[in-house]
């Protein structure tokens, strides 16, 4: 029996069965390789200025250019996996991630190298987030919060794997050649994983009807008004997400601390976050999704709130600590609100457009933070600002909350 014939043995897979389990390992391993994408470019931002010689303005446009392509992929990529099934969208985006990187180990140019980043690498990549998300969703019903959370967990296992290894193959070929060896993995190991996703879900799901206990569950407003909210929370979130995971390194140094202790702090949040997100995974099948996110955003409300009195060394590691675990688990969640209150034949793109808000919430709350910092010459405000935007999170998602209660005795 081959590798394919071995990985998809069911005849009739069903939700929450064993090919769902193992569709969710094989949904992890893609996501983090392919979550690439959004960090080698940061690794590689300070060799690509030096080569092309540019300020770090210009610099930082292929960041840029890759969160505008990996924003607009995931509703892209949303709407593509909505219609045909996830596999297929997929191993385009994976070929499509490959070859942006053997091209932009060629680029003779920073605008070359910027519109590379954006058209190939940050659209190849959202395949791996918000349409990735929604695919699993589809295979889970008793265990869907974990299931979406663990698979959205290779983002962050991609945080803390591939900027750990770029740079000792930086310093002994160059960042050319790096790329080159990441386009040549991504080719070589993610299109057959993404061959091995080829199974439909099971009628149940795609359908709308439900298996087990979990059912979809009523809201008083109506699926554009419920989207409108999540993309406004989504925004609030990760604007106030960004100022610490942006800025931290930049705040140690102010602070007299250095990089390499603003780095470990880094780290620290995204292992952190990790856990945060399996364990928000558990919770949320628990006391549901909305409840979940609630806990999530006020506890990182909480934390930013630290992060103003407590900048000791020691303290920062505590409270970075306490916001990895706060955080982290806060994005999935829109992905299991979208499922749990919205038709399932639209989950792609409605995932889609959620994760689009949050990310371009992390691009916009970065530059704000950095421009509040130009203007005070500290962070405070910065943090401030941070905190006002978690707070209109915060309410928003009361309200979903407060109309999710209101919708339940009608079905009593």
């Amino acid at each position: 029996m081959n590798l394919n014939s071995l990985l998809t043995a069911d005849a009739e897979p069903t939700l929450d069965g064993a090919y769902a389990w193992r569709r969710l390992a094989i949904s992890i391993l893609l996501g983090t390789i392919g979550a690439v994408g959004l960090w080698s470019v940061v690794v590689v931002l300070p060799a690509v200025q030096a080569e092309f010689g540019v300020d770090r303005a210009d610099a930082s446009l292929p960041y840029t250019a890759t969160m505008v392509g990996f924003a607009a992929g995931n509703v892209l990529v949303g709407r593509a996996v909505d219609r045909m099934g996830y596999w297929m969208p997929a191993l385009v985006s994976s070929v499509a991630l490959g070859i942006g990187y053997l091209a932009g180990a060629l680029a003779q140019s920073i605008l070359q190298f910027a519109l590379i980043q954006g058209l190939l690498i940050g659209l190849g990549t959202a395949a791996i987030f918000g349409p990735l998300m929604s695919d699993i969703s589809h295979w889970f019903t008793r265990r869907r919060g974990l299931a979406v959370t663990a698979a959205a967990s290779g983002n962050y296992i991609a945080g803390a794997l591939w900027p750990a290894v770029m740079p000792s193959m930086m310093a002994a070929e160059g960042w050319r050649f790096t790329y080159v060896v990441i386009g040549i993995v991504c080719l070589v190991t993610m299109v057959p994983l993404t061959l091995l996703l080829r199974r439909s879900a099971p009628a149940a799901s795609a359908s709308g009807a439900t298996q087990g206990p979990r059912r979809v569950q009523p809201i008083s407003l109506s699926p554009g008004t419920l989207q409108a909210l999540l993309i406004l929370a989504g925004l609030g979130c990760c604007v106030a997400m960004s100022m610490p995971q942006v800025h931290i390194v930049a705040y140690c140094m102010d602070l007299g601390y250095g990089v390499a202790r603003g780095a470990d702090m880094l780290s620290i949040m995204l292992a952190a976050g990790v856990v945060s997100r399996i364990g928000s995974g558990f919770l949320a099948d628990r006391i549901g999704a909305v409840n979940t996110l609630l806990l999530g955003s006020a506890l990182q409300c909480l934390s930013l709130v630290l992060y103003i009195p407590f900048d000791g060394l020691a303290s920062l590691y505590v409270v970075s600590l306490v916001f990895g675990l706060s955080q982290g688990g806060i994005v999935p969640c829109y992905a299991i609100i979208v499922r749990d209150y919205m038709p399932a034949a639209e989950a792609g793109q409605r995932v889609g457009l959620v994760m689009m808000a949050t990310i371009f919430g992390m691009a916009i709350g970065g530059w704000m933070s950095g421009w509040i910092y130009d203007e005070t010459g500290s962070y405070a405000a910065a943090f401030l600002n941070g905190i006002a935007w978690n707070l209109l999170n915060l309410a928003v998602i009361l309200f979903l909350s407060w109309q999710a209660r209101r919708a339940m005795p009608a079905t009593a």
